[in-house]
């Protein structure tokens, strides 16, 4: 099933499996690094993700992109469904409108349709730490291809950034791009936009972009860290991205 893409939007698309509830803590409702537990309803993304793309699916090496309505473009390893539990969630369980308010972006009342991935993170530290970086929401086409890795790492970089790559997969490249590859939402290429900053720069910018630019809609990179791990991502990615040959 490498390249295709599956329209998500329309009823007719919808696993056939039974809904069932499934409790979260919300990411996108984080404050002061605390995330309150939410009641979706949705059915386990492995079975829908076999239903819309076939078993292909699943083959090592390949990413599933999941396409939001806003522009917003979340690209994930397979091997990540067999490291977590995932659901496509299509409405809140209580009954509550099916929208959220991104606190860490300022934005309110966000319609989370059509469908929306969450993870079980309730037992998980570490899916709790990134946060809702790999939770797209108005999810409206899903597909799935070969794998990013040679668009991230030319020229030789995979032995020494491969791990920097894979930080940006999770935190820029759903809104950002690299080298051309990556999100529609803010299409800033982000190896061409380092070269106007230097790290101390960067570092006030990733790890607290509305002190840098009140009224700016970019969350600060991953709040549930803690601040040395995130000042070490934020230097990493300034690394890699620095590293990258020009084009």
């Amino acid at each position: 099933a490498a390249g295709t893409s599956t329209d998500t939007s329309t009823g007719a698309s919808r696993p056939a499996a039974a809904a069932v509830t499934v409790t979260v803590l919300e990411p996108h409702l984080m404050r002061d690094g605390r995330m309150p537990e939410v009641r979706y309803l949705g059915v386990p993304a492995d079975a829908a993700l076999t239903a819309l793309l076939g078993p292909g699916w699943r083959a090592p090496g390949q990413e599933l992109e999941f396409r939001a309505l806003d522009g917003f473009v979340s690209r994930i390893p397979v091997e990540r469904f067999a490291q977590h539990r995932a659901w496509l969630v299509h409405a809140r369980a209580d009954g509550r409108p099916f929208q959220v308010d991104n606190h860490l972006q300022g934005e309110r009342q966000v319609p989370l349709g059509p469908f929306y991935l969450v993870w079980d993170n309730r037992a998980s530290k570490a899916l709790q730490a990134e946060g809702g970086a790999l939770w797209p929401y108005q999810v409206a086409s899903v597909s799935v291809g070969p794998s990013s890795t040679r668009a991230l790492l030319p020229d030789g970089l995979a032995a020494r950034y491969a791990d920097a790559a894979d930080l940006a997969r999770t935190h820029c490249l759903s809104c950002h791009r690299i080298r051309g590859y990556g999100g529609d939402k803010m299409p800033l290429d982000l190896d061409v936009v380092v070269r106007g900053y230097d790290a101390a720069a960067w570092q006030r910018w990733l790890l607290a972009p509305a002190a840098v630019r009140p009224g700016t809609t970019m969350p600060a990179l991953a709040e549930g860290m803690s601040a040395d791990e995130r000042a070490a991502i934020a230097q990493r990615l300034y690394d890699y991205l620095r590293a990258l040959p020009p084009r």
